[in-house]
């Protein structure tokens, strides 16, 4: 008799499971932990993305935290983050309960609904500054008054804008996730409702949205940490106006970085954005209780 474990066929041996990790712990290392260092030692130091890098100290983070333009810039990022959130979760949940149903022409809808995902942010970002163009845009040539608009030019009206076009764009993605977790759901829940004469709207309350509880804070964690990068959007529909009423951190960041030839203050501002997007993310996973990741009813 052999004294060896018996293993499954097909299955690897346990002894080189950790193994199998090593190259997608070599690419984050890489990608992800060494700029992440090397961010960080620039927000140290004094250099205009050219020449040499001189050794400044705290003046990068002196300049920064006492910067009266920091402060809206926080207010205006967590408000894109916050009504955009607020937008797009309701929608991507209703969207994503009706993709996962069997609905006729559904798949045709699916795909017509992914199509946002598929343009890039810049392309999308041309298409709109067009299309709100007071004079020329689509207002203009259909000869409606409501539509012609300031669109741009005008301080809330341009963070409508900015949070309807991410919201736009970022839709079908988290409909996606949500799709998924729905079909996770076991059919026996709804057979039993149906049983106790549930209808639709009761069934939605009462067995998806609670099933649902971990592919929020999942879809959450997503949107909230994502919306901490949105720069090419919003550079190409508004660079940061009218005046600063978009200039979000990343955009602040841009600026500073590569319009002023400020890499130091560039650098702290990107450290900032990190220490906030994980401060999120774990605030969102404790809101989400301690087994957040262990739901065996979803598949998000």
């Amino acid at each position: 008799m052999s004294s060896h474990t018996s293993q499954s066929p097909g299955r690897p041996p346990r002894s080189i499971l950790p193994w199998l990790a090593t190259p997608a712990l070599v690419v984050f290392v890489g990608f992800a932990v060494v700029p992440l260092v090397g961010v960080f030692a620039l927000s140290f130091t004094t250099w205009d993305g050219i020449g040499t890098i001189h050794g400044s100290g705290l003046d990068s983070w002196r300049a920064v935290l006492t910067d009266p333009g920091l402060p809206h810039a926080l207010w205006v990022t967590f408000l894109v983050m916050a009504v955009s959130w607020a937008v797009q979760t309701p929608l991507s949940i209703l969207l994503g309960t009706f993709l996962a149903g069997r609905q006729r022409y559904r798949a045709v809808l699916g795909v017509v609904y992914f199509i946002p995902l598929m343009l890039s942010s810049a392309a999308i970002a041309i298409a709109y500054k067009a299309l709100l163009d007071p004079n020329f845009g689509l207002g203009a040539g259909l000869k409606l008054p409501l539509l012609i608009q300031d669109w741009l030019g005008r301080p809330g009206l341009a963070s409508g804008v900015v949070v309807f076009v991410v919201s736009w764009q970022f839709v079908p993605f988290h409909s996606l996730i949500y799709q998924g977790g729905v079909q996770q759901i076991p059919k026996s829940l709804y057979e039993a409702a149906q049983l106790d004469g549930a209808g639709r709207v009761r069934q939605f309350f009462s067995i998806t949205l609670p099933q649902l509880r971990y592919t929020v804070i999942t879809s959450s964690t997503l949107m909230v940490v994502g919306s901490l990068t949105f720069f090419d959007l919003i550079f190409v529909l508004t660079e940061g106006g009218p005046g600063d009423a978009t200039r979000v951190l990343a955009l602040d960041m841009y600026k500073r970085g590569f319009q002023a030839g400020l890499m130091g203050p560039a650098s702290v501002i990107a450290v900032i954005l990190v220490l906030v997007g994980l401060a999120l993310a774990l605030l969102l996973r404790r809101l989400g209780g301690r087994d957040a990741g262990a739901s065996q009813l979803e598949g998000a």
